[in-house]
């Protein structure tokens, strides 16, 4: 059966970087896996070809596909339009659409880029973290939220108010996809919450606790604290699991120890196995379409997409292993040069290609 395989490069650099993992894709199609692949408009894209980030025609096509690869959304000319009709609509949209609830986020540090980490070779060499962080639930969807109005004894302010909510349910079928994956890796779990003044992180602590029983080594730690230990001692952790706003702000976190974000692909998964693969950067508009942009990240997420919804281990594995060897041949995109010799964004996927 051919796997239907959804691209969509969004907006910025999102294009290049989606351009060089199709090359990627159509190199192992044209060696025996079997998918089929096809583009549509998102995110800034999506409003200009239809008025809105997530048009109908994408999201019919995302509903009929087996994974969906993204590139990034945004850009300073989408600015200035309504909330509802902004590229980063499209993203959650779509995410809610597909249940797409649980985010994998890898930060892994290779050999040959220890010297790109802003910390010290020692502290990150070896680094290999999975954060899970709920997606389609918290404070991003919460309701009520919105901005009104309010007196107040000098007169009438606006003020904004979101809310953060999390049901049994939401909170144990993410603790379950996080401890399937500890069980596969160190079998240690961290779930991140802040539970000393959130009554959602209580029930989030209490959800956790009770999936996770006996199955991994499960440890509890407050979001201030785990933000600092990602900074002090990253190797502590091996997966870590929390909720939709702490793990938006830790995922960028840990993936800036591995020396650059253009490194670090991404996984979101709906309980069916259906997933959107993403790299974890934005659509950088400032170095869009000058060739500069890192597509390893990209090209990552394309073999987890093989690796977990398409079940092609040994394709994934292949990607995997082409990455390792360009790096190891010492070719580098600008983010990843430390001011050496660099080579394009076209170069590097041209390379990728050939290590296959």
């Amino acid at each position: 059966m051919t796997a239907q395989v959804l691209l969509l490069p969004g907006d910025g650099i999102g294009v290049e970087v989606v351009a060089q993992a199709r090359k990627v894709l159509e190199a192992l199609a044209s060696d025996g896996v079997v998918m089929s692949l096809s583009e549509a408009p998102f995110g800034g894209a999506g409003y200009d070809a239809a008025g809105k980030p997530l048009p109908d025609e994408t999201l019919a096509q995302a509903r009929a596909s087996d994974a969906i690869l993204l590139g990034a959304v945004g850009g300073p000319q989408y600015e200035a339009l309504p909330r509802e009709l902004r590229p980063e609509r499209g993203l959650l949209g779509i995410r809610a659409e597909l249940d797409l609830f649980a985010n994998l986020r890898p930060a892994i540090l290779y050999p040959q880029l220890a010297a790109s980490s802003s910390l010290r070779p020692e502290i990150v060499s070896g680094l290999d973290i999975m954060i899970v962080r709920e997606l389609t639930g918290g404070i991003y969807f919460g309701q009520p939220r919105g901005i009104a109005e309010r007196e107040t004894a000098s007169g009438t302010e606006r003020y904004g108010y979101n809310t953060m909510v999390y049901g049994e349910s939401e909170i144990r079928r993410i603790a379950k996809v996080a401890v399937e994956i500890a069980s596969k890796r160190g079998g240690k779990l961290c779930s991140v919450d802040k539970a000393n003044v959130l009554e959602v992180s209580e029930l989030w602590r209490e959800g956790v606790s009770a999936v996770a029983a006996e199955r991994v080594q499960l440890s509890h730690m407050y979001v201030d604290n785990a933000a600092m230990q990602l900074v002090r001692d990253p190797k502590q952790f091996d997966t870590i699991v929390t909720g939709n706003l702490f793990g938006d702000i830790l995922s960028d976190c840990a993936a800036m120890l591995t020396g650059s974000i253009g490194m670090l692909p991404s996984a979101s998964l709906n309980e069916g196995g259906v997933g959107l693969y993403e790299p974890v950067h934005g659509s950088a508009p400032d170095i869009a379409g000058k060739g500069l942009a890192n597509p390893l990240a990209t090209i990552l997420s394309a073999a987890m997409m093989l690796r977990y919804s398409l079940d092609e281990q040994e394709a994934a594995d292949r990607i995997e292993r082409a990455v390792q060897a360009v790096l190891e041949q010492g070719l580098r995109t600008p983010d990843i040069a430390s001011g050496g010799k660099s080579i394009s964004t076209q170069a590097m996927g041209d390379a990728v290609v050939a290590a296959l």
